[in-house]
């Protein structure tokens, strides 16, 4: 099975949220999600300012099989975005849930995360 960091929320549509500090939550895309696209060769990051609702496509992921967009599951404005995706987009394959992110929400409405699924849920889901 792959990889669900006890501590996260997860989405329907694969992304992952961990916990916030101090308002801020980090966002990226699940361990199984990059297995299903296969070698991410692009991704398509936000730009920092930028807001965004829950449910809104913030970013795109490309890979030797499909391309993906990426959906935030919470509202907020993007506060950072992890750079080193633009030279390296592998990382999303083989740290997905860790050095793999995608980018930072500030979040304006922080009571979106008690809809997102828990590790156990979300484990149930990918099954």
């Amino acid at each position: 099975m792959s990889t669900i960091p006890a501590d996260y929320k997860y989405s329907s549509e694969h992304e992952w949220v961990s916990p916030a500090v101090d308002g801020v939550v980090t966002l990226g895309i699940s361990d199984f999600a990059q297995s299903e696209l296969g070698d991410v060769v692009y991704v398509d990051l936000p730009e920092v300012g930028n807001t965004y609702a829950a449910g809104d496509s913030i970013a795109a992921v490309e890979s030797v099989k499909a391309a993906s967009e990426v959906y935030t599951p919470v509202s907020g404005e993007i506060v950072e975005v992890n750079e080193a995706l633009d030279g390296e987009p592998g990382i999303v394959n083989s740290d997905a849930c860790g050095e793999g992110w995608i980018c930072k929400i500030k979040l304006s409405e922080p009571g979106e995360l008690d809809g997102l699924m828990d590790a156990a849920a979300y484990e149930e889901f990918c099954k």
